[in-house]
């Protein structure tokens, strides 16, 4: 029997939720791996109709033929048992939303393999895409680890790296890393297939975090410096949003670009401009906004923006 037989007669159960880990099932789909079963979280109430909506792994599980559940828990006896009776050799888990229990993880007979979205041990956590670009990170990637019970603390497998570009929100790098982690879950699963895998414990001396982020972590704190700020902006972008309030309207900064300039005024004071530029005191340096959304409005590039609403010099953000 070749490698390749090996590889695709593997019985895997994938887990997965969001938009990160639709490549990774497509690319599981594509390279004909025996997918038994596709787990992911209930659907969720959205928008102003309160509809539940499928999360966009069942989406693509139904389009693609597998079989989904969608478990409220995956610690109880009924989920235990219908993953027994499958009898899977691994998981592959990317971006699930639930921490698997031991209980689980000693299921499957390889184990279970994890897709996460940094430079482990670097970024542990639900936001590594986001936390890389607030904190200025010039280079990122993806690490497939087999799981333990820690939080991203198993023994890695491989890793892709990826420079992170000056003009890179959390959107563009959360897609390119998604298609990274497909190929290198790819690669993962062959090099396992071969009998060739190597795993390698983390150093945990070198861990960091990387929290999951909630809507009021945008708020915009103008005493930071200006290419600080810039970078927290692409970092917040699309989700949860920088934002910040003039008087008690919320504005939406999207693209920003810092002015290394000497300023006196208080941070967050609108400073004199040309006319068609919204150009904000920092705590170093200024920043100049590039495109704004206002409370009801549309994401505007700022000349667009101003006409329509009026910032005047000495106005203060907060």
């Amino acid at each position: 029997m070749t490698n390749s037989k090996i590889e695709n007669k593997i019985k895997i159960i994938f887990m997965g939720t969001p938009d990160f880990a639709v490549p990774a099932l497509n690319a599981l789909h594509k390279n004909n791996y025996d997918v038994v079963l596709v787990v992911t979280q209930p659907d969720r109430p959205k928008g102003r109709s309160r509809k539940p909506v499928s999360p966009p792994v069942k989406k693509t599980a139904v389009h693609l033929g597998y079989d989904v559940i969608q478990p409220i828990s995956i610690k109880t006896d009924e989920f235990a048992n219908h993953v027994i009776r499958l009898k899977p050799d691994i998981f592959v888990v990317s971006a699930f939303g639930h921490i698997l229990p031991k209980r689980i993880l000693d299921l499957p007979k390889i184990g279970a393999l994890n897709i996460h979205a940094s430079l482990l041990p670097k970024y542990r956590g639900a936001a590594p895409i986001q936390w890389a670009i607030i904190n200025g990170e010039k280079e990122t990637g993806v690490t497939t680890m087999l799981m333990d019970e820690g939080l991203d603390t198993g023994d890695i497998l491989f890793t892709s790296k990826t420079e992170i570009f000056s003009d890179d929100t959390s959107a563009t790098l959360h897609n390119r890393l998604a298609d990274l982690g497909a190929d290198l879950l790819i690669k993962t699963l062959k090099t396992i297939a071969a009998g060739n895998i190597n795993p390698i414990p983390q150093d945990h001396t070198r861990a960091t975090y990387a929290p999951m982020l909630k809507k009021k972590d945008g708020h915009i704190n103008w005493k930071m410096a200006a290419d600080k700020l810039e970078s927290f902006i692409r970092g917040m972008t699309p989700w949860p949003g920088a934002f910040t309030f003039c008087n008690n309207t919320r504005l939406k900064i999207f693209r920003s670009t810092p002015i290394m300039m000497p300023v006196d005024n208080l941070p967050g004071t609108v400073l004199k401009a040309f006319p068609d530029e919204l150009r904000v005191a920092t705590g170093k340096g200024a920043l100049s906004i590039l495109e704004i959304q206002g409370e009801s409005g549309k994401r505007l590039a700022i000349k667009d923006f101003l006409r329509g609403f009026k910032l005047p010099v000495g106005a203060v953000l907060s």
